[in-house]
């Protein structure tokens, strides 16, 4: 039986190794001297960031255009809709996408009650034409009757006068009686009465007469507004193109009832584009009429003006219209996306910084950068811009500050850079 394995171990001499205590101290002395430095270097800074997840901009002193950033489209100037003049049937002589020319027939509206309504009252004109004509007719033959009546009178009147000259020569030669003498110039005077009342019953008579006459013609001349109205909305049945452009959008079927003033089309200029910008309620009155704005169309960059600002906010955001000279952009499209920089304001020799994500915390402080520590200061800033901020205190040219986000630091008063 084997109790264990003495028997068979041999005793080795083996040479003492000095290598790896020497490495074990250089070692510790090179994380001494390390910790000791780091010590020296963070005994200011509470808290420690990688400068590779910063961004440091230096500040500088020179122009700053204040400006807002917006998003909008291209639309057509002139954009007119088409409605239907008339209830009826509509029928569309165009498709859309179509082009069209100014006058162009583009549809047509039958409506069988205004054709109607036209006939009758064009009857009712040829009535009052022939009324007319027959007060005219009644006027001439009562003015004859009057006239002749006034002449008679007038007759009456110089036979009067005649017997009364022979009267006066026969009462003075006592051939007549005193009676007869007196009849005389009752009859006279009758003869001037009646030739007096028949020249005012003449002049009333054609006052009266014309009256008529023109309250006739008035008659007809208001039943001939109503016959050409009527004719102006039958012609507008047949609806012509305003515009020279395209077709754009149709809101009815080709063949199908409408009512008065229901759309029809959508007419598109394409000789006249502007710009629509959807521009932030918050700007909303920093806007003014007459403001430059820089466009982007693609690829191409164009200055415009702004041309009108909507009265009215609709989802938090403000509608403006820019005009531009489009002769200067190729391949212009109708609801192009473009985006837009609106030049508010241009400020000269300011101090100002590239513009990040520092803003976020209210823009009353920074961390200015010397060497590897980064201290918290306090500033004020002033104008801003898409791209720059205005600093008014609490740096100088050539200062460097940290622009990103603050939220690591957790306000920390000074933050290692390593």
């Amino acid at each position: 039986m084997i109790k264990d394995t003495s028997a068979q171990d041999t005793a080795v001499k083996t040479k003492r190794n000095w290598l790896k205590p020497i490495l074990i101290g250089l070692t510790a002395c090179i994380a001494i001297v390390l910790s000791a430095q780091a010590i020296l270097t963070t005994g200011s800074a509470s808290e420690s960031v990688r400068r590779a997840t910063v961004q440091i901009a230096t500040v500088e002193q020179g122009d700053l255009v204040r400006d807002i950033a917006a998003t909008g489209r291209i639309v057509a100037a002139n954009a007119p809709q088409v409605y239907s003049p008339e209830e009826g049937i509509a029928t569309l002589q165009v498709r859309a996408g179509d082009s069209v020319v100014k006058g162009q027939v583009i549809a047509a509206v039958d409506s069988p009650e205004l054709q109607n309504k036209l006939q009758q009252e064009r009857s009712e004109l040829a009535r009052l034409e022939g009324e007319l004509s027959r007060k005219e007719l009644d006027a001439r033959r009562q003015t004859l009757l009057l006239t002749k009546q006034l002449d008679m009178a007038k007759v009456e009147l110089k036979a009067a006068e005649r017997e009364s000259r022979r009267a006066n020569k026969s009462i003075k030669s006592n051939i007549i009686s005193q009676i007869d003498f007196e009849k005389a110039e009752d009859d006279l005077a009758r003869a001037v009465l009646t030739v007096t009342h028949a020249e005012h019953e003449v002049a009333l008579a054609k006052d009266t007469l014309a009256f008529e006459v023109d309250s006739a013609r008035n008659t007809l001349e208001r039943q001939q507004f109503v016959v050409d109205e009527l004719e102006r909305k039958v012609n507008n049945l047949s609806i012509v193109a305003s515009v020279d452009g395209v077709v754009g959008n149709l809101f009815v079927s080709r063949r199908s009832l409408v009512t008065q003033n229901q759309s029809l089309m959508t007419l598109v200029d394409l000789t006249a584009y502007e710009a629509e910008l959807n521009v932030a309620e918050s700007f909303a009155n920093e806007l003014g009429l007459g403001m430059d704005v820089e466009l982007k169309i693609g690829r191409q960059t164009v200055m415009g003006t702004l041309s009108a600002i909507s009265p009215e906010v609709t989802e938090r955001e403000v509608t403006t219209r820019v005009r531009f000279d489009q002769n200067a952009v190729e391949q212009i499209r109708q609801n192009q996306q473009i985006t837009a920089r609106i030049l508010l304001e241009n400020k000269s020799n300011v101090v100002k910084v590239r513009r990040g994500s520092f803003m976020q915390s209210g823009g009353f402080v920074a961390y200015k950068v010397d060497d590897d520590i980064a201290t918290r200061i306090q500033i004020e800033t002033g104008a801003t811009s898409m791209r720059e901020v205005e600093i008014l205190d609490g740096v100088v040219p050539g200062d460097q500050i940290i622009i990103s986000s603050y939220q690591a630091f957790e306000q920390a008063p000074s933050v290692l850079l390593r």
